[in-house]
């Protein structure tokens, strides 16, 4: 099967958040973002157990340049956010229980009727993404919309997009037009575009990319996600390092008392 991404577009996201509403009623996710925050339109505020999709508004301050005037002005962003659904995945690494499956199209999923709320995976996650629901512990995260990607169709919120902010297809061909947009945004004098696919640390790459203006971490975006599993090499050596000595020590004193 080909491996699926999805490339998520902020320069074209219009903050409508009908990806957010497609993907409430195809998942039939409870609903949330009742607790307005009073800064914004941005009632969802993040990603979690109830909210698959968000629609980030990021406040900008750009430069401008008219008539030989220049000067900065105050502006919103909007970018949608979803789960990496990372080549290596953190969440899958700490599930005990095997819930959290990849599917044959990349993605990472959990198996709701396998979940026993450990909530293991809730720290396994460098994005912060999979949440547990406290009606019953179980954890939850955005499908990859599995269910229609089997059928052939697209995820609901890249169907429901309607600026084609939220593209989905094969991860290589959307890596290419990712770096095509790059191209096409800088020739109209968008310098400060990047793409973001962290594939040189241990995440090892997403299958949830992203084009944003400036800083990626305004956009919850960390500049270096790490799997927190490679932190245990440098204790699983400390540890051997620990037990060398540890029997050199006892043998030493052993001797010692002959």
């Amino acid at each position: 099967m080909p491996t699926t991404a999805f490339l998520t577009d902020s320069t074209l996201c219009i903050g409508c958040k009908a990806c957010e509403v497609a993907c409430k009623e195809w998942n039939q996710v409870p609903a949330d973002g009742f607790a307005w925050s009073g800064h914004s339109y941005d009632n969802t505020m993040r990603l979690g157990h109830s909210s698959w999709r968000h629609v980030k508004f990021v406040e900008m301050t750009t430069a401008f340049g008219v008539g030989g005037n220049s000067g900065e002005q105050l502006s919103w962003g909007f970018s949608s956010d979803v789960c990496k659904h990372c080549e290596h995945a953190g969440c899958l690494e700490a599930c005990p229980t095997g819930s959290i499956v990849r599917t044959e199209f990349g993605g990472v999923y959990v198996q709701p009727d396998v979940c026993n709320g450990c909530g293991y995976c809730v720290v396994g996650c460098p994005f912060g993404v999979i949440d547990r629901r406290p009606d019953d512990g179980r954890a939850f995260k955005c499908t990859f919309c599995y269910d229609r990607q089997k059928a052939g169709l697209k995820p609901a919120c890249a169907a429901a997009c309607p600026t084609e902010s939220i593209l989905f297809g094969d991860i290589d061909e959307l890596r290419a037009r990712a770096d095509a947009r790059i191209d096409t945004l800088r020739e109209k004098g968008v310098d400060d575009a990047v793409v973001y696919d962290p594939r040189d640390t241990s995440v090892g790459g997403i299958h949830a990319l992203f084009i944003v203006r400036g800083d990626p971490g305004a956009y919850n975006l960390p500049a270096r996600p790490e799997v927190p599993t490679v932190y245990l090499r440098d204790g699983w050596k400390s540890a051997a390092a620990a037990a060398v000595v540890a029997i050199a020590g006892t043998a030493l004193a052993l001797m010692t008392r002959r």
